[in-house]
């Protein structure tokens, strides 16, 4: 499993082309090799597989427009060859998370998953607490597994926001085995500042990495994607450092 950016992380910093590289190269200092592009500027692919190169950097999966994805396939799977990036993702069902919005986008993104899975490509969902909710006793993540193969849609599964939704990260990883492709990190803490539970760099926290690592790679997971949406008063490349650094000492590249 290797160690990779989430930039929406450093969102912020990357507001243009000037700042979105700046941050590419900041990021490939701290010794990141591959990255996630998420909630970043505009950019042209060609400029994006010219960046990269440069930095060193592999971008191995995007959210990327939802709309983009369905209404114009041929166009989103170039853009992911120019740059070289395999996984296609998503950050949540703009449909809804509920069943009616599943059915809803399952009836739009099907049709076009034969195009995107004979290009070499992968669709993938990323959670949040929200597809924990259960209906009719399953879970929305049960009923996405239940609708798409695992060949038709993956699972970037978001470790901190599944401890939020009331589950156990390491079981649903290992549940998961051939889907969860890609993984998001994050910890999860306890804040006397403000009372309340906060978003930490990995091994600040009181997350069970040990374990969750073990299930990453009991699920077979190719690239953890560390991401904090919330740094606080924490410089955002600081806090992609410390979790560099932890999951770093534990082996991974």
């Amino acid at each position: 499993m290797k160690i990779g950016a989430q930039f929406f992380t450093i969102r912020d910093f990357c507001r243009d082309l000037n700042g979105l590289d700046e941050s590419m190269k900041k990021v490939a200092d701290i010794g990141y090799k591959h990255i996630q592009l998420s909630g970043v500027c505009g950019y042209e692919a060609d400029w994006m597989a010219d960046r990269l190169k440069a930095y060193g950097l592999e971008a191995n999966i995007t959210h990327f427009s939802y709309d983009r994805i369905v209404k114009d396939t041929d166009a989103t799977i170039a853009f992911h060859d120019t740059m070289g990036c395999k996984y296609i993702g998503i950050g949540s069902n703009p449909r809804g998370v509920h069943p009616e919005g599943l059915a809803a986008m399952a009836s739009e993104v099907k049709p076009i998953l034969g195009k995107i899975i004979a290009s070499g490509h992968k669709f993938m969902y990323h959670n949040h607490h929200m597809e924990f909710a259960r209906f009719e006793g399953k879970t929305f993540l049960d009923l996405l597994c239940e609708t798409f193969t695992p060949e038709e849609c993956g699972v970037t599964l978001d470790t901190y926001w599944v401890q939020a939704g009331g589950a156990d990260p390491a079981q649903w990883l290992r549940r998961l085995d051939g889907r969860v492709n890609c993984v998001h990190f994050k910890d999860m803490v306890f804040s006397p500042a403000d009372g309340a539970v906060r978003m930490a760099a990995i091994g600040d926290g009181n997350m069970n990495y040990p374990e969750i690592l073990k299930a990453c790679e009991d699920a077979h997971v190719e690239y953890a994607f560390v991401e904090q949406d919330n740094c606080y008063d924490m410089d955002p490349f600081v806090a992609l450092k410390r979790s560099y650094e932890y999951l770093h000492a534990q082996g991974l590249e």
